[in-house]
C-alpha cells in the first residue's frame, strides 16, 4: 500500500446475546433483517460463524485482542482485560488510524459498572462507553460515559441512541482513517427485569411468529420473550441500515470496511436456567458478514469461523500485518481462492455455569464437562467427561445426543482427538477426558470415513 492511497476506514458493529437464525441469509421467515440480508448477498457471508466463548466478557477479549480468554486470562465475566494487553484498536492507532469505541465495554473491573478510566481504554482515542452497559442504563434511558469519565445521558430508544452517536462520530472524521468499534446491548436481556424490551408497538408485531425448532421442542422462556428479543432484532437492522445510509451520504460507503457479527447466541433458557453460557448452536452460532472494500463480491463461505479469526480479517483487508500472537488467522485468502488447509473445524471454551470444552465440524458436536470444577474460579480442568455429540447433518438443533451409542463410538474417538489437539494448539495442556457409559444403539455403526465428515 502507498502512503498516497488511503486507508479503508473500519467499523465493527458488534451485537450481543444475537443467534444466527434471526436473519434472513439463515433462513428466518419473520423479514427482521432486510439490511443485513441485502448487504451480506452483495459483499461477504460467513455463513458458519461461531464465538469461541459463549459468555460476554470472555468473547469481548477474544474478539479486541485475536486470542482464546483461556490465553487472555478473562476465562469469565468480572475478569478485566490485563494491562499489557495489545487489541484491534492499538493496531489500528499504529498504523495511523483514529481510533473510537461507542457502547458496552465488559472488560473493566467487575465493581465498576459506569464510567472506565483512560488506563483501561487498550488504545481506544474517543471514548463514549459504559463498562455494563445494561447496568446502567435501560431501553429508553441510555447512559455512557465519555473521555472525561462523565455521565452523558443520550435521547431515544438505546438501539437508535448508541446509532446516533457513532454517525456523528463517522461525521466528525470523515477525513481521517478511523477505526470505530460500535458495541450495543441489544439483544440482550434487561437484567434487572428478565425481559428482552424492544421499541414500544414491535413486541406486539413479532409475538406468535416462526419459532426456532429447538425452542419449540424445549420450550424455556421462549413464549415468554421471543416477540420482545425478534423485535431488538428489527431495531438493530435498522440501525445498521442507517449506519450504512450515512456512509453512502458522506461518500464513505466505497471506502469502509464494515464488520456485522455478534458475541454469542441465545438459548432462552432451554440448556440451563439463563440464556448463553451453552456450547449448543442456539448459543455459539452467530451471523457475520462484511461489507466494503475487498469483500464486495465474496459471496457465502462456507469454513467453519471462529471469533478469534476476525480481528486478524479486519487487520489483513486494511493492509495491515497480523501479528504473531494472535491465535485466529485471515479469512482474506480464502477470499482470494487459497488457504487450502483451513481448519475443519472450530473450537469453544466455556465457563462460569460449568467449566467444558467443545469441537465442531461441519456435521458433528462434541462437548466435555469437568462437573467437579467450579466456572467462577476455574479456567480449565485436568480431566473432563463426555457430555455430547450430536449429528449436526440429521440434527441441527441437537435434540438428540448420541454420547455413549455403540454405534458412534468411532466418532467420539476422532472427535475426541480434535478436541485435544485443538486444547493444545490454543496454549492449554492436554487433559484426561473420561468416556460417557456405553449405551447400546441398535443402529449400525457409523463409519470411519463418516466420523471425519
Amino acid at each position: 500500500m502507498t502512503e498516497d492511497i488511503k486507508k479503508p476506514n473500519v467499523i465493527v458493529f458488534f451485537t450481543d446475546q444475537q443467534r444466527w437464525d434471526t436473519t434472513g441469509l439463515h433462513g428466518n421467515p419473520m423479514g427482521l433483517t432486510p439490511n443485513l440480508d441485502r448487504l451480506g448477498r452483495e459483499h461477504t457471508h460467513a455463513a458458519h460463524s461461531f464465538t469461541c466463548q459463549p459468555v460476554c466478557g470472555p468473547a469481548r477479549s477474544c474478539l479486541q485482542t485475536g486470542l482464546y480468554a483461556t490465553t487472555t486470562g478473562c476465562h469469565r465475566n468480572a475478569i478485566p482485560l490485563p494491562t499489557d494487553s495489545r487489541t484491534m484498536a492499538h493496531y489500528f492507532a499504529d498504523a495511523g488510524y483514529q481510533t473510537g469505541y461507542i457502547g458496552k465495554w465488559h472488560l473493566h473491573d467487575s465493581d465498576v459498572k459506569g464510567a472506565v478510566p483512560a488506563s483501561a481504554r487498550f488504545g481506544y482515542q474517543y471514548w463514549l462507553a459504559s463498562n455494563v452497559l445494561e447496568f446502567t442504563s435501560d431501553a429508553y434511558d441510555t447512559v455512557l460515559y465519555d473521555n472525561d469519565e462523565r455521565e452523558v445521558r443520550l435521547p431515544g430508544y438505546r438501539v437508535d441512541a448508541v446509532t446516533d452517536a457513532a454517525i456523528r462520530y463517522v461525521d466528525t472524521h470523515r477525513d481521517d482513517p478511523f477505526f470505530l468499534f460500535i458495541s450495543y446491548i441489544e439483544p440482550h436481556h434487561q437484567n434487572h427485569l428478565d425481559d428482552y424490551p424492544p421499541p414500544d408497538g414491535y413486541r406486539e408485531t413479532y409475538t406468535g411468529g416462526w419459532v426456532p425448532p429447538d425452542l419449540a421442542a424445549l420450550s424455556g422462556s421462549t413464549h415468554q420473550h421471543l416477540g420482545g428479543y425478534y423485535g431488538m432484532v428489527k431495531r438493530l437492522d435498522e440501525a445498521y441500515g442507517r449506519l450504512h445510509d450515512a456512509l453512502k451520504s458522506l461518500a464513505l460507503d466505497g471506502d469502509t470496511i464494515v464488520l456485522f457479527t455478534a458475541d454469542h447466541g441465545c438459548h432462552f433458557k432451554t440448556r440451563n436456567g439463563e440464556y448463553k453460557r451453552s456450547c449448543h448452536e442456539s448459543s455459539i452460532r452467530v451471523p457475520t458478514v462484511f461489507s466494503g472494500p475487498g469483500f464486495r463480491g465474496g459471496g457465502q463461505l462456507q469454513q467453519l469461523v471462529s471469533l478469534i479469526d476476525l480481528p486478524p480479517t479486519l487487520l489483513d483487508a486494511a493492509g495491515l500485518d497480523i501479528p504473531e500472537q494472535m491465535q485466529g488467522r485471515s479469512l482474506m485468502p480464502l477470499l482470494r481462492g487459497g488457504d487450502d488447509d483451513w481448519p475443519e473445524e472450530v473450537f469453544v471454551q466455556i465457563s462460569e455455569a460449568q467449566v467444558g470444552r467443545a469441537v465442531r465440524t461441519s456435521r458433528w458436536k462434541y462437548g466435555v464437562d469437568a462437573p467437579e470444577a467450579q466456572g467462577r474460579d476455574a479456567a480449565g480442568s485436568d480431566e473432563y467427561q463426555e457430555q455430547y455429540l450430536y449429528d449436526l447433518h440429521a440434527d441441527p438443533y441437537e435434540l438428540n445426543n448420541l454420547i455413549g451409542l455403540e454405534s458412534h463410538r468411532e466418532v467420539a474417538l476422532i472427535m475426541k482427538e480434535r478436541l485435544l489437539r485443538r486444547m493444545e494448539n490454543a496454549g492449554e495442556t492436554p487433559p484426561r477426558i473420561v468416556a460417557a457409559p456405553d449405551r447400546r444403539s441398535g443402529q449400525r455403526k457409523v463409519t470411519a470415513e463418516e466420523a471425519r465428515a
